[in-house]
């Protein structure tokens, strides 16, 4: 039995709070911590015994193995450290920090103190991508010479948000740089980003843009294209496709059904999924599952710290790519 506690009960945490409490085994779900009553009563109604907006609760308590960490993103770093020294084990949404340097001393005091940690990049999860990089592993389409993201979400977050992000790169983008990362398997060496604002000036005037293409060249000599959009009239948009040596390997959006029509006039489907909730539903599970597993047997983290940084070292150079209007070797940020 694996004692977890939480801080953060938003949009994510009560993904996670869902899962931890109904659908993971080995699971004893022992406090949650939260600034608003809203998420407080969302975890009360869920019979969580110890509800505080005080973290106290959760680091002060010896029986508490692990934190689950799914607040702000400008409270990931400080949050994870204080639980790492306090000897539990971590899970932490992306990103560890905002700033390359702070998630970089982050991730070495997490280490120096010995405590596992594993970074919230769901999208590995999914059963989907997880056939491809199991496909690719297994050679079926050879060297591999391009990769395509499309990314596109629905409607933009709240421009509070977007003031509080980090930026298109470091919090949207951030997910498909790992997923490059992982399909490809092996490093990036060089971004060239551009983007713009597109579909909201006020995005613009908080400092960010809502439109990118990213270029991704890997050590290996492949390449991988990013799509980015902050708005799509037509629901969720997340597409991936890998072309090699021997073939070519696709994903395409689910659809709320499989249900067709046919006539004279022509054809017609359902439509997409209305957002990541939907569309990563059971990715979010898996990878609780597996952290949770990963603890129980006394695995390895699946997706560590380093991977973390790796991320965010591209999202990095993508921002400072888009400012100079030039390609940025990693390493040179």
């Amino acid at each position: 039995m694996v004692n977890i506690g939480i801080i953060g009960v938003g949009r994510m945490g009560k993904i996670h709070l869902e899962n931890l409490s109904r659908k993971i085994e080995g699971v004893h779900l022992m406090a949650a911590v939260n600034p608003g009553k809203e998420g407080q009563k969302f975890a009360h109604d869920l019979g969580i015994p110890n509800v505080s907006d005080d973290i106290g609760i959760i680091l002060n308590n010896p029986e508490i193995d692990a934190v689950l960490i799914s607040s702000p993103s400008d409270t990931h770093s400080a949050y994870a450290v204080q639980a790492a020294e306090a000897g539990k084990a971590v899970f932490c949404e992306k990103p560890i920090d905002k700033s390359l340097g702070k998630a970089k001393e982050t991730v070495a005091t997490i280490s120096a103190l010995n405590v596992p940690l594993m970074i919230g990049f769901n999208q590995r999860f999914d059963i989907n991508f997880a056939k491809v990089r199991e496909a690719i592993s297994d050679g079926k389409i050879g060297d591999l010479r391009n990769l395509h993201i499309i990314s596109r979400d629905p409607q933009p977050p709240p421009i509070s948000y977007i003031k509080k992000s980090g930026g298109l790169f470091k919090d949207m983008t951030i997910h498909d740089f790992d997923m490059a990362r992982f399909i490809m398997g092996c490093e990036v060496v060089e971004v060239y980003a551009s983007g713009n604002c597109l579909v909201d000036p006020a995005i613009d005037e908080a400092g960010d843009i809502d439109s990118a293409t990213v270029l991704l060249k890997f050590e290996n000599g492949a390449m991988a294209t990013i799509e980015n959009s902050r708005e799509t009239k037509y629901g969720y948009d997340q597409r991936l496709e890998v072309f090699g040596s021997k073939g070519v390997i696709k994903v395409d959006n689910p659809l709320k059904s499989n249900v067709s029509f046919a006539t004279e006039t022509g054809s017609s489907f359902d439509r997409h999924l209305n957002f990541f909730m939907d569309r990563y539903e059971s990715s979010y599970l898996e990878e609780i599952r597996v952290f949770v597993d990963a603890l129980i047997n006394k695995r390895p983290m699946p997706v560590t710290g380093e991977d973390g940084l790796r991320a965010m070292e591209i999202a990095e150079a993508a921002n400072q790519s888009l400012k100079e209007n030039r390609p940025v070797r990693l390493g040179k940020v």
